[in-house]
């Protein structure tokens, strides 16, 4: 049952293989199961048909993996194979040599060990095992006056091995196997290979020697290209007859001889070509031009007469035979114009070889010569001809004039370019570089802007004087090199700005970018420029910042060279801020950008310290552009918000920064709280009260503090009166306490206390209100009484405010609040210096 499912699982492969179902390897896996099964259900004395079942499977699964190159899985199958060949010859011996069938069941059995034997010397040289491969091949060979119909295979396999060999490099291996594959084939003449095959086999034979040991074995290799050129005539042997000469250091005479067979038979002109370059390449170049001239007369009806003539040109003009060549390049040029024109692929090619020459003049700056050689190809051009190689010449020309300060000329073949190629990036370098040296700003930048729009579609073809490489923004580099050596500013800056732009070199961009910065600096410098290269400027270190945020590569930026442009860019930023203290906006915009550009720099604590300073300064302008009368409610609400961004940053790194060291005597603290305030005042913030909350707990908070406090509380659009006097209140209680009271900072407090009680022109006042600014009064007497240094004016206030307020309740009736009223100023009026005589 087993046997049987076996063999259907072995016929299910062959159908489904034969139907390209199942992959090779598959197919060689189904069989090695097939295989393994059938060999596993053999009994003790399988009969005759078992066995040859048994011989087929295992072949073909030893074959199948070698055919997909698992030789070393082949060798068990092939044994067993070979075993049971062995088996089935022992039960034929037993058999009556009367039957009729033995012959034909041995003549079976030899094939079967044929096979056998081949497919385990290709499985031997799959696994580099020669010893093994030459003896399984031998005993092929001994078999083959029986078997004389695999003459044929047994030599193409020998030839397949010689291939193998060759090509792993083992030259000794490779030339045992053709040799035999040659003898094999000579064998039987009527199962042979063929003369055809004969040669190849030869040929590969001579070129495994020239490989294997040039010197050593040269004579062999000329035996056996010369039986090879015996058996079949070929091109390829003659060229390599020719080759093992030349090897061999053989004279002119021998060469010639040899040459001359060669052009006897009838060979194709790529075989002349190729022998040709050949001799010549063997520095046998009094025998390479005759040879060619012979060729030449050989086809001289025939439209490829020009590949000759080109293959000659090129000869003399590797031999340093210039004028020889520029004679044939003028013939061909006549020809050209008399009817024998050469065939298109062949012009083309004319066109590389002149155009090669013409470079290579260029970069060793023979400029006169270099432009001979384009003036030749400009010649197979016709007038008002319009083609973008023509440009590409033309633009080519014009270098040459340039260099040569022949300004005119260059600009004759500037428009033609233009006329041929205007959308071409490189004609409008062209049309720049003459635009730059005529000093003719418009026309240059008007050239830049073009470039700078077709930088994003990288040439599709290139210009061989740059040989830095074609993209666009080499040239923009090249174009604002240029205008920077001409002293041309305006140029310079608009091929920065659009190299900065469009290059994905990040060394280059960061490079453009700095050379953008000095450049708009020199012209801040100027009157009338600021405000324009200010923007600009922001521009320039914006597009830093955008480039650093970009993902990148070490091989495109590496992290160190980040870190160095970062540091750069972050002190431009900052110095701008501080040259544009006329500007706010700029300024704050400045510090901004100096602040995210330390982002990418390692936080240390100078690094920190600066971003803190910035986020400060951004929202201290923020803040002061808020104040502003010219502002609007939206405008300043927008102003407000970000300021308090600012704020909240500058928070985070002045927590980091405390921890670092001693920051005592440092007004951070004071100015985030400030700035805070104020933002939240005006904002009408409800977070305002949270924030007052921790003002009231610090224990040690200066009355400076306080009466910025009070003073912003009332500033415009915030109104919070009882917070201004809760700190007007604290501030006088800190005044008090002080050894030596600041009487003016203690009148002024007095003086804002008394207003937030008694407003001016107040009509309806509760008791419990006068009561309180009863006591401010008191107060400020008690401070009049006890110092003389209390400015007289404040005196002069606070009579008049309380008579005021007594004259009031005396209107109303009051008379009792009226008498006190006006008693408590006419105390005051008693410290009057020299305004007491006028209010007495």
């Amino acid at each position: 049952q087993i046997e049987e499912s076996a063999i259907n699982l072995w016929n299910w492969a062959v159908t489904k293989h034969s139907g390209s179902v199942i992959s090779d390897e598959q197919r060689a896996k189904l069989r090695f199961v097939a295989c393994r099964l059938v060999c596993l259900c053999e009994g003790n004395d399988p009969p005759e048909g078992t066995i040859r079942r048994q011989i087929l499977m295992s072949m073909k699964t030893g074959k199948g993996w070698i055919d997909i190159g698992k030789a070393e899985l082949a060798d068990g199958f092939l044994e067993i194979a070979m075993g049971s060949i062995e088996k089935l010859y022992a039960k034929l011996l037993k058999r009556s040599s009367d039957e009729a069938d033995i012959p034909a069941h041995k003549a079976d059995v030899e094939k079967d060990l044929f096979k056998v034997l081949s497919y385990q010397a290709e499985s031997a040289v799959a696994q580099g095992d020669f010893q093994k491969a030459m003896m399984c091949v031998q005993r092929c060979k001994d078999m083959l006056m029986r078997l004389p119909k695999e003459t044929c295979y047994l030599s193409i396999l020998c030839y397949n091995f010689g291939v193998e060999t060759y090509e792993w490099k083992k030259y000794e291996q490779s030339s045992f196997w053709l040799s035999q594959s040659y003898e094999i084939g000579k064998m039987d003449v009527k199962y042979c290979t063929g003369k055809e095959m004969q040669a190849k086999v030869l040929r590969l034979l001579a070129t495994a020697y020239l490989e294997w040991d040039c010197n050593l074995y040269l004579d062999k290799a000329l035996k056996a290209i010369n039986l090879a050129n015996e058996e079949s005539l070929h091109p390829a042997g003659f060229f390599l007859k020719v080759k093992i000469l030349l090897k061999s250091r053989a004279s002119d005479e021998d060469i010639k001889a040899a040459l001359a067979e060669f052009l006897h038979r009838e060979v194709s002109l790529d075989s002349c070509l190729n022998t040709a370059k050949l001799l010549l390449e063997h520095g046998r170049e009094s025998v390479g031009f005759d040879f060619l001239k012979s060729v030449a007369e050989r086809f001289e009806s025939s439209p490829d007469l020009g590949r000759i003539t080109l293959v000659h040109i090129d000869f003399l003009l590797q031999n340093k035979r210039e004028l020889l060549a520029k004679q044939k390049v003028e013939e061909i040029i006549i020809g050209h114009y008399t009817g024998k024109q050469l065939l298109p692929e062949n012009l083309n090619q004319l066109h590389i070889i002149l155009w090669d020459r013409a470079a290579k003049k260029y970069e060793a700056k023979n400029f006169s010569e270099a432009l001979q050689w384009y003036n030749y190809s400009v010649s197979f051009y016709t007038p008002g001809q319009i083609d973008q190689n023509l440009a590409k010449l033309q633009r080519n020309m014009a270098s040459c004039y340039l260099h040569l300060k022949q300004l005119d000329k260059a600009k004759e073949a500037v428009k033609e370019a233009e006329r041929c190629d205007p959308n071409s990036i490189f004609t409008q370098f062209s049309v720049y570089k003459i635009a730059v040296l005529e000093n003719n700003t418009d026309k240059a930048v008007e050239a830049v802007v073009a470039m700078g729009k077709l930088a994003e579609k990288q040439s599709q073809h290139e210009d061989k004087l740059l040989v830095d490489g074609n993209t666009g923004t080499d040239l923009l580099s090249l174009a604002a090199q240029i205008a920077l050596e001409n002293e041309q500013q305006v140029v310079a800056i608009k091929a920065l700005e659009y190299l900065s732009e469009r290059s994905q070199d990040c060394q280059q961009v960061f490079a453009a970018l700095k050379c953008l910065v000095r450049l708009m600096l020199s012209k801040v410098m100027a009157e009338n420029e600021e405000r324009r290269e200010g923007y600009l400027l922001n521009n320039t270190t914006s597009a830093a910042h955008k480039r650093l945020a970009e993902p990148f590569t070490e091989e495109n930026l590496t992290g160190d060279r980040r870190i160095l442009e970062a540091h750069w860019f972050r002190k431009v930023a900052w110095n701008l801020a501080v040259q544009f203290q006329n500007c706010p906006e700029k300024m704050r915009d400045f510090f901004v950008l100096s602040f995210k550009l330390s982002q990418f720099c390692p936080s240390d604590k100078a690094v920190l310290i600066a971003q803190k300073t910035c986020l400060l300064m951004a929202a201290a302008i923020d803040l002061e552009m808020g104040r502003q009368q010219d502002t609007t409610p939206s405008e300043q609400m927008k102003l407000l918000t970000e300021a308090l961004q600012h704020l909240q940053a500058c928070k985070e790194i002045w927590k980091v920064l405390k921890f670092s060291g001693d920051f005592a005597k440092d007004p951070t603290d004071t100015l985030l709280l400030l700035y805070e305030f104020e933002a939240r005042a005006k904002l009408n913030d409800p977070e305002l009260n949270n924030l007052m909350e921790s003002v009231w707990q610090q224990p040690q908070i200066e009355i400076k503090t306080l009466e910025i406090i009070a003073s912003l509380a009332m500033e415009s659009p915030a109104w919070y009166p009882l917070l201004c006097k809760k700190a007007l209140k604290s501030a006088l209680s800190l005044h008090r306490k002080q050894p030596v009271v600041d009487t003016v900072r203690f009148s002024k407090c007095v003086h804002s206390l008394i207003n937030l009680s008694l407003p001016p022109g107040a009509s309806d006042v509760e008791a419990c209100v006068l009561q309180e600014a009863w006591g401010y009064f008191e107060d400020a007497l008690s401070m009049v009484s006890s110092t003389e240094a209390y400015p007289e004016m404040e005196i002069l206030w606070l009579m008049t405010r309380a008579w005021n307020t007594g004259i009031f309740q005396y209107s109303i009736g009051n008379y009792k609040e009226a008498e006190q009223w006006c008693g408590l100023g006419m105390r005051f009026l008693s410290h009057l210096g020299s305004l007491k005589k006028s209010y007495e």
